[in-house]
């Protein structure tokens, strides 16, 4: 199954970061903290209702408390830090260019995990994973390359350190780091064949549940969201209109949902699962020409099918 919640995982989050990009205001010095606030928030609430519905009607009562918080929170920390990272440089870089440097990260776990793991993928999967990233890097070359194009065409004065510089690519960059150390600790907590290496480490096999990871996670972006929300609102006394923020909202939900199929699809299969998660840019810049009526160009056609051609192979793989 872990190629379906993956799956899931990727077409949430990349419709996520449609809603991200649209709800990010370069106006707004707080334009990050906003969309903290209101994607900690919808997390929080899933959260309690998953928890509710399980003990309520489906007699499973999930174990958690403070402790369960703690022993998640190094996983939660890079995750958590990463997003705000990349929702400040959502501020300034076009998606469709700070969503395939974000996903590089997917390059960074798989070389991590053969790190750890004696017994390597089979050939397909290598394959598979290979064309992924190598689709995921394309996109980006290509979109900044068609920009680049556009803006001087235009004519517009656009300053070049918020579009292609250091000073914004950094924030992408950042993201990727962080998120594959995160994606990588993910593994460690919760894929079943890591159980050697977390009874080398703390002596025991089993450090958290699947159920009990995805509450502490959502736990602690709910309360890094009332932290921002008390910062903006009360110290910074910025307005806060509740109707401004139904983009924001929106993506909330959409990660909240990739979140919950995320956690299930890194406990099947981790090393597999990460670098499928991180091609869901390919489905930001397909949203983004649907919803936005742009059309793919015929060079960003191509990479976008060798992108589906790697995901179709990681099935393959795992199925042989």
């Amino acid at each position: 199954m872990w190629f379906i919640f993956a799956l899931i995982t990727a077409l949430a989050w990349g419709g996520a970061d449609l809603f991200y990009k649209k709800g990010a205001d370069e106006n707004d010095r707080y334009s990050h903290l906003r969309t903290t606030i209101m994607v900690g928030a919808v997390m929080g609430v899933y959260a309690l209702l998953y928890w509710c519905v399980n003990a309520v009607f489906l007699d499973n009562f999930i174990t958690f408390n403070f402790m369960s918080i703690i022993k998640y929170l190094p996983v939660s920390f890079f995750y958590i830090l990463s997003m705000i990272l990349g929702y400040i440089g959502l501020r300034y870089l076009m998606l469709s260019i700070a969503s395939p440097v974000q996903n590089s990260s997917g390059a960074i776990v798989f070389f991590l995990y053969l790190i750890l793991y004696p017994e390597m993928p089979g050939i397909w999967s290598i394959l598979g994973v290979a064309l992924s990233i190598i689709g995921v890097i394309m996109l980006g070359v290509i979109e900044k390359k068609d920009t680049d194009a556009e803006i001087k065409a235009s004519g517009e004065n656009i300053p070049e350190k918020y579009k292609y510089g250091f000073v914004a690519l950094i924030f992408p960059l950042l993201y990727a780091i962080l998120d594959s150390v995160g994606t990588f600790l993910d593994g460690i907590y919760l894929d079943d064949e890591a159980e050697s290496i977390r009874l080398k480490i703390s002596g025991t096999s089993e450090w958290i549940g699947d159920d009990e990871a995805f509450m502490a996670y959502s736990v602690t972006f709910a309360v890094c969201a009332l932290i921002c929300f008390i910062y903006v609102k009360f110290i910074k006394k910025q307005p806060y209109p509740l109707k401004a923020e139904k983009n924001r909202l929106i993506a909330g939900g959409l990660e909240t949902i990739g979140q919950f199929f995320y956690i299930f699809s890194m406990a099947d299969s981790s090393i597999l699962a990460a670098p499928l998660v991180a091609t869901y840019c390919i489905f930001s810049v397909i949203f983004s020409r649907l919803f936005l009526k742009e059309k793919l160009k015929p060079a960003q056609l191509a990479v976008i099918c060798t992108v589906m051609l790697g995901i179709a192979l990681m099935g393959i793989g795992e199925a042989l």
